[in-house]
């Protein structure tokens, strides 16, 4: 790369040291990274990642695992083999170095809701990502007085990330002593045996989440909701609450739910996809898969 190339890209990038990689399934991974001096986020957001190809950057935004006031950045997400940048991203080790944006960006913020008594963090896959800071955040339990996490995957074994999460708001130094009490967490699988079987629309629709966590049913006065997770799985959660009365919200309009869809990963020959080459001058989407 040229001086001139190299000092663009520093402005809007920065390389990160890789502090763990964990794989939790063949396609699921955890990654830590050195936290980028300056680099403030909130609750929820998402921050672009990847790695270098050839003379340019390749990335994509990823959702914020870590907590806001967390020495590291943490990451969780699904990766096929054959998708470019996750896999590579899953095949890097300590001592490595990854790249991340200098900015954060989302729309899962307890500012983009109105004040409530209930919060239901709807999810699936790895759509749980963003909600893992939300479950750190001191802000969520002086907001609510009930947190419900739902996770709906396609295996058991695809749900052990979510539930170490849970089972470690305990140890938590910040939320440890209010988190579990008020945290409920609801998991379910689609495609093979398991206590809670079925698509988390289908159990809510049938009211079986609610008879299994033992509350009462969607209250538009009082309860908000965050959703992420596939794109058919974000619209019929959306269009379930919204026959309930609840209405979209935003940081600019606060309302009863928000949305963020996972940033899916097209595999290679298929086009299109998330991933970004970032030039420099510019960043551009790129026919490539990520």
């Amino acid at each position: 790369m040229s001086g001139t190339t190299d000092a663009a890209i520093a402005k809007i990038v920065s390389f990160q040291d890789v502090c763990l990689v964990r794989h939790w399934t063949d396609e699921l991974f955890s990654l830590r990274l050195t936290r980028p001096e300056g680099l403030r986020f909130r609750s929820g957001e998402h921050v672009m990642i990847g790695v270098m190809d050839s003379d340019r950057p390749l990335m994509r935004p990823y959702s914020i695992v870590s907590p806001a006031w967390d020495d590291e950045l943490e990451f969780f997400a699904r990766c096929a083999e054959d998708c470019v940048l996750g896999g590579r991203l899953r095949r890097l080790g300590q001592g490595d170095q990854a790249l991340v944006a200098r900015k954060s960006s989302g729309a899962l913020l307890l500012d983009a809701l109105k004040p409530g008594r209930r919060l239901f963090l709807f999810s699936s896959g790895a759509g749980l990502a963003p909600f893992a800071s939300v479950l750190r955040d001191p802000e969520t339990y002086e907001r609510f007085e009930c947190v419900v996490v739902t996770q709906s995957c396609r295996a058991a074994r695809d749900l052990d990330w979510g539930r170490a999460l849970i089972d470690q708001l305990s140890d938590d130094p910040v939320v440890g002593d209010r988190a579990p009490a008020k945290t409920h967490y609801y998991a379910s699988v689609t495609r093979e045996p398991y206590p809670v079987r079925g698509r988390i629309t289908e159990l809510i629709a049938s009211e079986r989440m609610f008879d299994d966590l033992r509350l009462p049913g969607f209250d538009a006065h009082h309860d908000r909701a965050m959703i992420c997770g596939a794109p058919a799985m974000v619209a019929d959660v959306k269009a379930l609450l919204e026959g309930a009365g609840f209405s979209h919200g935003s940081e600019d309009s606060p309302g009863d739910y928000a949305t963020e869809r996972t940033f899916g990963e097209r595999r290679k020959g298929e086009g299109g996809g998330d991933v970004i080459r970032v030039g420099c001058a510019h960043a551009s989407h790129a026919r490539h898969s990520g």
